[in-house]
Order: structure tokens, then sequence, then C-alpha cells
């Protein structure tokens, strides 16, 4: 490795809009717990199983159906 690296000419990430957004979001212990239990099954981490079901949920535009009463 170089001690030092020149970065004068580099450029900005063009793909940086297309990158995973941070945010807080509050979920319940049970559903936490639940995405823990398969991610440990399956060797994927919990954040990244919760996003891949979301991911297929927009996908296939999955709605929920809500009685509210």
């Amino acid at each position: 490795m170089r001690d030092e690296y020149d970065f004068s000419k580099a450029r900005k990430n063009p793909y940086s809009t297309q990158l995973k957004k941070s945010i807080t979001i509050r979920l319940d212990e049970d559903s936490v717990s639940y995405f823990k239990a398969i991610s440990e099954e399956i060797g994927i981490p919990y954040q990244t199983l919760i996003n891949l079901y979301l991911r297929d949920c927009a996908t296939s535009h999955r709605k929920l159906n809500l009685n509210w009463k």
C-alpha cells in the first residue's frame, strides 16, 4: 500500500442515490425476535432480512388487510 493517496481527481459515486438510507424505526420485540431467529438459521443479518422482506412486499404490491373495529 502507498503511504499517501491522491484524491484530488476523484469523482462522486454515481450510484450514491441508489444506496441504502439509514432510518430509525420502532418495532415490537416479538417482530425483532422473529427476524433474529430466522436470520440465525440462514446466516443473514436480521436487518438485511427485514429489508429483503419489505422489498419483496413493495415489488409485489402486497398490502395489509386491516379491519378496525
